[in-house]
C-alpha cells in the first residue's frame, strides 16, 4: 500500500477493456516476432522495416502496459495520456503499412513442397493474419481512449490530434518516395515541394512533442499555444495546396515529365511509380491538413493529462 492508503498495482490497467487490447497486442506481437524468427524470415529493406515495425510497437506497448499497470507514468514529467494515444494511433498506422508491405513482398501463390517452401509461406500467412489482428487492436485502444463529448481529455485524443499523428506518418512516406529515384532536383519546383514536405513534418513533430510533454503552457509565445497550432494548420493546409499543384504538372506534364509509365520500368525502382506515390500522398495529406482545420475549430487544447 502507498502513503495514502492505495494500491501500487493499478488492476484497471489490465481489467478494463483498455488493459485487455494491450495484452492483445503483446501476444500478437510477441507471436509475430517468434513466426519471423523462427521460419518466415525477413530480408531487404521491405522486410527489416517490417521487423522494427513490430518489434519497436512490442516494446513500447510492454513499457506502457508495465509502466500503468505499476503506477509509475505520476511519477514522470510528460502528459502521459496524450503519449499513449499518439503512439497508439502511429502503431495502428505503422502495423497497417507492414501488413500491406509484408505480404506484397514476401508471400507467393506458388511453393515448392521439396526445399520446404511451402512451410516458409504458411509461416508468412500466419505473420500477416497476426499483423492484420493486431492493427485491429491497435486501432481500438484509439477508439477507448479518443475524446468523447463532455469529457476533458489531451489534445492527442482529439481528432485534431489523432490526425496530427497521422499528417507526420503520410509525410515519412512522401519521404521515403523521394528518397526512391523521384528525381525531385531535376527541377526547383520541385525542390519548392520537398522544402514544404520537410517544413510542414517538421512543425507537426514539434506540436506533437510539446504536447505530449505538458509544456505547451510554459512556451514564451505571445499568444496561446492552441491558437499558434490553428494558425499553423491553416498555413500548412496552403501549402500542401500548393504542392498538390505543383508536383504533378512538374513530374507528368509532358514539357517536364512522363504522363504515363514508361515501357519497361523496373517494378521495384521505377522514378514515375515514386513520383505517382509522392502526387498521391501529397493530396491525402492536404485534404488531412484541410479536415484538421475543421476540427481544430471544435476543440478546446488542453496541454496536461485528464485527471
Amino acid at each position: 500500500m502507498d502513503p495514502q492508503g492505495g494500491h501500487y498495482l493499478n488492476k484497471a490497467a489490465v481489467l478494463s477493456p483498455l488493459g485487455a487490447a494491450r495484452m492483445l497486442q503483446l501476444l500478437l506481437g510477441c507471436t509475430i516476432i517468434a513466426l519471423v524468427a523462427h521460419s518466415a524470415g525477413y530480408n531487404h529493406a521491405y522486410g527489416i522495416y517490417c521487423m522494427f515495425v513490430w518489434c519497436f510497437c512490442f516494446a513500447m506497448t510492454l513499457l506502457v502496459f508495465t509502466m500503468d499497470v505499476t503506477r509509475l507514468p505520476c511519477c514522470m514529467p510528460i502528459s502521459w495520456d496524450n503519449l499513449t494515444v499518439a503512439f497508439a494511433m502511429l502503431a495502428t498506422l505503422m502495423y497497417v503499412a507492414a501488413s500491406v508491405v509484408y505480404p506484397v513482398y514476401f508471400l507467393r501463390s506458388q511453393c515448392s513442397k521439396s526445399d520446404g517452401g511451402c512451410e516458409v509461406r504458411n509461416y508468412r500467412i500466419a505473420v500477416t493474419v497476426c499483423s492484420s489482428f493486431c492493427c485491429f487492436a491497435y486501432a481500438a485502444e484509439v477508439f477507448l481512449t479518443r475524446a468523447k463529448p463532455g469529457r476533458v481529455v489531451g489534445y492527442m485524443a482529439t481528432m485534431s490530434g489523432l490526425l496530427k499523428v497521422v499528417q507526420a506518418f503520410v509525410a515519412c512516406i512522401i519521404f521515403g518516395a523521394l528518397a526512391n529515384g523521384s528525381e525531385y532536383n531535376r527541377h526547383i519546383p520541385t525542390h519548392y515541394c520537398v522544402v514544404v514536405y520537410s517544413l510542414c513534418f517538421s512543425i507537426t513533430v514539434v506540436v506533437i512533442a510539446v504536447t505530449v510533454s505538458g509544456k505547451a503552457s510554459a512556451l514564451p509565445l505571445r499568444f496561446p499555444f492552441d491558437r499558434f497550432v490553428i494558425i499553423y494548420t491553416f498555413l500548412a493546409t496552403l501549402l500542401y495546396l500548393s504542392a498538390a499543384l505543383v508536383w504533378p504538372i512538374f513530374s507528368f506534364d509532358r514539357k517536364y515529365g512522363t504522363p504515363g509509365r514508361p515501357d519497361g520500368c523496373p517494378w521495384e525502382n521505377c522514378p514515375w511509380d515514386s513520383k505517382l506515390v509522392v502526387a498521391v500522398f501529397t493530396h491525402v495529406n492536404m485534404v488531412l491538413y484541410f479536415s484538421d482545420l475543421i476540427y481544430s475549430q471544435r476543440i478546446r487544447f488542453v496541454s496536461h493529462s485528464a485527471a
